[in-house]
């Protein structure tokens, strides 16, 4: 989660009240909805902790400024995805030179929240996971990463992956199986690592 307030967002969007249609969606409602879901999608798509807070604050300042025009044309969520995708690219280019904005290993908010009958080794396996997830993410190139995380992790069908992506179907189908194929081949590579190191350590 990010820990920029609900609060701290404009409650009206300028010029665009009185035109809301009754039925109109309510931001804090989409929000509190889907907030946890664009920050973890932000730090799968690459974006680092420190920075993953400024990229969300940004998505929402565009879903609020553009909710009362949204048609439902499609799935609220990929919408939604579809303006973090567009900043993440954005932001890729701007801080390209910048240093370090994407990628990393770093444990979030979503990792550490536990329910409550889970205990400090549930915590530790999560974390681990995590980091793994992480780092095997970063191992990708951003297209196959994009699609790898919309359709693997995040659920959408290949079919709303193309339509948030701008691609026709079969290209989405392509980039998916390469992705596949690449994250299993990383995923390889580090249990064998992981083995040798344990047969070292006997």
């Amino acid at each position: 989660m990010t820990t920029r307030r609900l609060e701290e967002l404009p409650a009206v969007m300028p010029g665009t009240a009185d035109a809301a249609p009754a039925h109109a969606l309510e931001f804090d409602q989409v929000y509190e909805t889907h907030a946890d879901f664009v920050w973890r999608s932000a730090r799968r798509l690459g974006v680092v902790e420190d920075a993953v807070e400024d990229v969300v604050q940004e998505v929402f300042l565009t879903v609020h400024r553009r909710l009362a025009q949204f048609a439902g044309r499609s799935q609220l969520r990929t919408w939604i995805f579809g303006i973090l995708l567009h900043v993440v690219r954005a932001h890729r280019r701007t801080h390209r030179r910048k240093g370090r904005f994407f990628h990393g290993e770093e444990v979030g908010p979503e990792t550490l929240s536990l329910p409550a009958q889970e205990g400090p080794e549930a915590l530790t396996e999560r974390a681990q996971a995590a980091r793994m997830l992480q780092r095997l993410l970063d191992g990708l190139e951003q297209e196959k990463r994009e699609v790898f995380v919309l359709v693997e992790l995040e659920g959408f069908s290949v079919a709303e992956a193309a339509e948030i992506l701008g691609t026709n179907v079969n290209t989405t189908h392509g980039r998916l199986r390469a992705a596949r194929k690449e994250f299993e081949r990383l995923a390889a590579r580090v249990r064998g690592a992981q083995g040798e190191t344990e047969g070292a350590d006997e």
